[in-house]
C-alpha cells in the first residue's frame, strides 16, 4: 500500500509521518493553503453583537487558528457568556485550549447532522448563531438552524488558495510511487483532486481506494466513479491511521 494524503497544513504532514513510521509509503500533496478570510476584521464586532447565551460554531481547526489570532491581535477575548460548538472532538479540544472556553460537540458522528441532534439545538427560536468558517463550505447546518428559528450569521475566517503544481509531473510521481490509496478529508479536497489529475489519468485516480471521513464525502466519491470507498469513523489522524492500517 502507498498512500496519498491530501489533507492540508501540519495535520497532513503529521499523518504522512505516522504512516511512514508504521512502514507505509505515504506522500503529502496538499492542494490548497489557508489565508485570512475577507470578514476576519469583523469578528470582534460580531461577537459583541451577540446576546448572552447565543451560539458560536467553529467549523474547523483553521477557523479556530484564524479567529484566535485575530482576537489576540485586536486585544479582545472570547466571551464567557456565549456557548461554543464544533463538529469534531479534536477541534473542540483545540479551541478549548486556545480560548479557555467550554466547547460542545457531538459524540456519535462528526458532522452537521449530529451537531443538530444535540439538545441545545432543538429550541432555536430567537437564538443568534455565529458560524466561523472558510469561503464556501456546506450550508446544511445554517439552513436547518434558520428553519428552527435561529438568526444565523456567517463569518469567513479563512479562504482556500490553490497551490500551483505541475499537474502531470505530480501525478506521475504518485503513480511511480505506487499510490493506490487516497485520503480525502473534505468535499472541497475531493473536487480539487478530480480537477487536479489530468483527464488521461482519471481511470488510475478512481481505481485507487479512497478513505473518506464522512458519509457525505464517501457518497460524493461514489457518484464521481470510485468503486472502493472506505469510511473512517472520525477525521483525526490517529483514527485515520488505524483505518488505513486495518
Amino acid at each position: 500500500m502507498a498512500v496519498l494524503v491530501t489533507r492540508p497544513d501540519e495535520r497532513g504532514k503529521q499523518l504522512v509521518d505516522l504512516l511512514n513510521q508504521s512502514g507505509v509509503v505515504a506522500l503529502h500533496l496538499p492542494l490548497f493553503t489557508f489565508e485570512s478570510g475577507n470578514d476576519l476584521g469583523d469578528l470582534p464586532k460580531k461577537l459583541n453583537q451577540l446576546n448572552t447565551g447565543d451560539y458560536v460554531f467553529l467549523v474547523s481547526k483553521s477557523a479556530v487558528d484564524f479567529s484566535v489570532r485575530t482576537l489576540k491581535e485586536t486585544g479582545f477575548s472570547w466571551r464567557e457568556d456565549l456557548q461554543y460548538f464544533t463538529v469534531g472532538q479534536r477541534t473542540a479540544q483545540y479551541f478549548s485550549c486556545q480560548s479557555e472556553q467550554i466547547t460542545r460537540y457531538p459524540i456519535s458522528q462528526e458532522n452537521s447532522e449530529a451537531l443538530l441532534a444535540l439538545p441545545p439545538m432543538q429550541q432555536l427560536n430567537g437564538k443568534q448563531i455565529l458560524i466561523l468558517r472558510g469561503n464556501g463550505g456546506r450550508e446544511y447546518f445554517a439552513e436547518q438552524a434558520r428553519q428552527r428559528g435561529a438568526n444565523v450569521d456567517i463569518l469567513e475566517c479563512y479562504r482556500r488558495e490553490p497551490i500551483n503544481y505541475n499537474r502531470e509531473e505530480q501525478t506521475s510521481i504518485c503513480k511511480r510511487s505506487g499510490v493506490d490509496t487516497l485520503v480525502v478529508t473534505s468535499i472541497e479536497i475531493l473536487q480539487a483532486l478530480i480537477e487536479f489529475v489530468p483527464e488521461n489519468e482519471q481511470n488510475w485516480l478512481k481505481n485507487c481506494r479512497l478513505v473518506a471521513v464522512s458519509p457525505r464525502i464517501a457518497e460524493a466519491a461514489k457518484r464521481q466513479g470510485w468503486q472502493t470507498v472506505i469510511l473512517s469513523p472520525k477525521a483525526d489522524n490517529q483514527t485515520l491511521l488505524k483505518t488505513l492500517l486495518s
